[in-house]
């Protein structure tokens, strides 16, 4: 059980070790805070946080730095967030604020992350399986290909160019947006796919160009719709790790590997339990199952119109935890307001 003093002197040691690099001693801790209490005191403190394995020496005969346990009791105790600068959180307005689909939001928004923080930045997809198509248009481009925009009700727009192999006129295109209205708008993302599916089933073989160009339609649709159901990442900041290996007991090429293919980064941050705060830590070694036990992860919920995701950092575990928490609550909490007032103005 480690006392209140002990957590104190543990807060010490791993603010002087993120501010500074270097393991933390007694005598340094004196120095820097106002314990009022000796060194030979300190040194008891820290013994005792070196018997719960909380903080450890790297080398003999030299400071101690905070182990993987020793940086989970710290954020347990954070009793609060750093607040961010009115500089800080200017940057997030600015980086987020202004038109854009939702593509270009969640994109804006790991490249402020990722300046805040100076980690790896990642938001997640909201699933849009229960969003409804609230809109199919079609757009001639001309030479048989044509321009298939789909949008749903919570403001995702995807717009996919095909070759249907013939132009048509305004009547047989006006037929072609009324069958795909009635088909798919108002019908949900999953809903959406199903109906697809049976229509193409059912369909003659030897159908008429326009039924056939439907019938290319339907499946660029279908696949787009398909996409809006599965769960993806937005990263930004990668090379902040290659600048930062220094701060790895070991390679970083498990992570380079785990942001390149994404499934292990999804299931971890789907995995990772929130506070009642909506924030929610992966730290060291207990991302080892997901083969990340170099590193942390920081994550908070935020809000796409009902449909609940997260967005976070990932760096190593050597990392200032309240200003890192502290910006992607800021983060999460800007993305809901944002994506809610754009579905009130719509």
């Amino acid at each position: 059980m480690v006392s209140e003093r002990g957590l104190q002197v543990l807060r010490a040691i791993v603010q002087d070790y993120v501010d500074t690099r270097e393991p933390v001693g007694s005598k340094a801790i004196v120095e820097r805070h106002a314990f009022g209490v000796s060194a030979a005191t300190i040194r008891n403190d820290m013994a005792l946080l070196e018997d719960e394995e909380l903080i450890a020496a790297p080398h003999t005969s030299s400071g101690r730095v905070p182990t993987d346990k020793g940086y989970r009791v710290f954020v347990d105790h954070l009793s609060a967030l750093r607040p961010l600068s009115p500089a800080q959180r200017t940057a997030i307005s600015s980086f987020l604020e202004g038109p854009g689909d939702l593509d270009d939001v969640l994109v804006r928004t790991v490249r402020a992350l990722t300046q805040l923080t100076g980690q790896v930045a990642i938001v997640q997809y909201p699933s849009f399986a229960r969003a409804r198509v609230t809109h199919v248009e079609l757009v001639q481009l001309g030479a048989g290909r044509m321009l298939v925009i789909v949008v749903t009700d919570t403001g995702r727009v995807s717009q996919r160019m095909t070759v249907v192999g013939a132009d048509f006129d305004d009547e047989d295109l006006a037929r072609m947006r009324a069958e795909l209205g009635t088909l798919l708008v108002g019908r949900s993302v999953r809903e959406g796919v199903q109906r697809i599916g049976d229509h193409l089933a059912q369909a003659s073989p030897a159908a008429a160009s326009r039924d056939a160009a439907i019938a290319v339609i339907l499946r660029v649709v279908a696949e787009e719709l398909e996409e809006f159901r599965q769960d993806r990442l937005v990263l930004a900041g990668s090379a902040t790790l290659a600048r930062r290996e220094a701060d790895f007991r070991g390679s970083i090429y498990p992570l380079l590997e785990a942001i390149e293919e994404q499934v292990t980064i999804l299931r971890l941050m789907s995995e990772m339990v929130a506070d009642d705060q909506g924030l929610a830590t992966s730290i060291g070694r207990e991302n080892e199952p997901f083969g990340l036990g170099e590193a942390s992860v920081l994550a908070s919920d935020y809000d796409a119109t009902g449909s609940r995701a997260r967005v976070g950092v990932l760096g190593p575990t050597r990392m200032d935890y309240p200003t890192n928490l502290a910006a992607v609550r800021a983060v999460a909490r800007y993305l809901t307001r944002l994506l809610e007032e754009d579905e009130s103005s719509r």
